[in-house]
């Protein structure tokens, strides 16, 4: 008599915990998000960023770049968790990707960098709020990249 075997779980061949998925995942999504800046905010990868942390230089704004998208994909994951959420299908994912990259853009872009980059004197500082469309479509398209790679890998 054979015996027939069914499993209701799918999965993609990753065996990451979530913080490695959000990790990977937040990498891929800053990459994008920074060629997307070098490509049309050349000023804010190759001075803004770097000048938050006394660097200077496109290799620099690259480096930290990446490196907050790292984090900012680790955060994401734990709000994933924290929300029952880390079984959702990658389209859900990915859509709770667009929100987080939102909430990133008021917080981080409008509110947080305009204020850290006056406060260490960078002479380009832009005012508060800053509110550039340019900017808020780099978070989503990083939201969206960072959701849909964390439902691949998770």
């Amino acid at each position: 008599m054979a015996e027939t075997v069914t499993s209701t779980d799918s999965s993609t061949g990753f065996d990451l915990a979530d913080w490695q998925a959000g990790t990977l995942a937040g990498v891929v999504a800053g990459v994008v998000m920074g060629v997307m800046l070098s490509t049309q905010m050349t000023p804010v990868i190759e001075a803004a960023i770097p000048a938050m942390y006394g660097l200077s230089g496109g290799l620099a704004g690259w480096v930290v770049h990446v490196s907050h998208g790292a984090v900012l994909g680790v955060a994401f994951a734990a709000v994933l968790d924290a929300a029952g959420a880390t079984t959702w299908s990658t389209a859900r994912t990915a859509a709770a990707g667009v929100a987080f990259g939102v909430v990133l853009w008021v917080v981080l872009a409008v509110l947080v960098m305009p204020v850290w980059l006056q406060t260490v004197g960078f002479a380009g500082a832009p005012a508060v709020p800053n509110v550039s469309p340019k900017s808020l479509v780099g978070h989503v398209v990083y939201g969206v990249v960072l959701g849909g790679a964390f439902g691949v890998l998770d």
